[in-house]
């Protein structure tokens, strides 16, 4: 079909918005006139304005519909806005009962309602599962299954374009910090949403040190309490204090400083993933997750020597800490070949 009006629905996290964004770029690849509408929920927002192939984005207030005072109030908006438009095709790129929902509300021809290959809760019974040539790859090549399905193929890329005033604005919190401009700085993310993600305090103190003796200044990374008490931790542990960021960039302006580092290391979570799209050269230190699957597209990871590695478990039934079997002597040992 030739494309005109898409809709795509992918709602969160911010590291699966970032896996989908090359969907809306093949989709713009392929026909510069479709137009583009994104449902997502608000905490991913601040990227979405940062793709320019996307036209329009609905925002899906997920915390108000859990409770039924918000379910009355927010289903009729919800619903009038997404069928202001009638749409050649919707992607359900979540794969939930959620986004389910979303795709039976939109209006669109019969059989143009497309699914990845993976949906689950019965959402498959809404938008047809795409079972691809890379059902079992990487998580972009699956997303792009989809785009394919309807006529869109085209390479991986992906369409971020930070405005200039948020440049400005990243470089200033840089200064403000302790920065100086032109000075080399080393992105260290130090938080995931699963505790098995997240290296060890102790490992990114050692490695912010490292950093240190190299000239290049270490800046932690992150957001919310769980990060901020860590970055503490971390800096106690340290000879120098490091550069802390943690909590103090919007998600715009998070994105300027890692795209402006000389490399970015954290956990299998959002931020990492976007320094990865951003093209900064990133080490993502990995364990419960797949890196087949879920590793950096543009970077390189280090796989936690366990035999359940891959397990995909939020909590570690063996009581492992899990990434803490990624030295910090390989951590440092990849990174010099990746300064190099």
């Amino acid at each position: 079909m030739n494309p005109k009006h898409i809709l795509i629905i992918k709602l969160s996290s911010i590291g699966d918005v970032i896996h989908a964004l090359p969907v809306s770029a093949a989709i713009k690849d392929t026909d510069p006139e479709a137009k583009i509408t994104w449902v997502v929920e608000p905490p991913s927002e601040p990227l979405l304005r940062l793709d320019p192939c996307v036209d329009e984005i609905l925002l899906f207030p997920k915390k108000e519909f859990r409770t039924l005072k918000g379910f009355f109030t927010h289903f009729g908006p919800m619903r009038r806005a997404l069928q202001r438009h009638h749409y050649d095709a919707v992607l359900d790129l979540q794969g939930l009962f959620k986004s389910a929902a979303l795709a039976y509300l939109a209006p669109a021809p019969r059989g143009q309602k497309y699914g990845m290959c993976d949906m689950r809760e019965g959402s498959g019974c809404i938008a047809r599962p795409v079972i691809g040539p890379h059902a079992h790859g990487h998580i972009i090549e699956r997303y792009l299954d989809v785009a394919r399905a309807i006529g869109c193929d085209a390479p991986v890329r992906f369409p971020l374009d930070i405005p200039a005033h948020i440049e400005e604005q990243a470089r200033a919190r840089l200064t403000q910090a302790g920065v100086p401009v032109g000075r080399p700085y080393l992105a260290l993310i130090v938080g995931a949403n699963w505790a098995n993600k997240r290296w060890p305090e102790t490992h990114i103190a050692r490695l912010a040190d490292w950093a240190y003796e190299r000239g290049i200044l270490p800046v932690l990374t992150g957001g919310g309490p769980v990060d901020e008490q860590r970055a503490a931790r971390i800096a106690a542990e340290m000879d120098i204090p490091p550069i802390d960021l943690v909590s103090k960039t919007t998600l715009p302006q998070l994105a300027a400083v890692l795209q402006g580092a000389v490399a970015a290391v954290g956990g299998d979570t959002g931020p990492c993933h976007l320094a990865a799209a951003l093209g900064t050269p990133t080490l993502m230190l990995m364990g419960p997750t797949d890196a087949n699957r879920n590793g950096p597209w543009h970077g390189n990871a280090i796989e936690a020597d366990h035999p359940c590695k891959g397990c995909w478990q939020r909590a570690c039934p063996k009581s492992l800490d899990c990434l803490a079997a990624i030295g910090v002597e390989e951590v440092e040992e990849k990174l010099m070949g990746i300064l190099r």
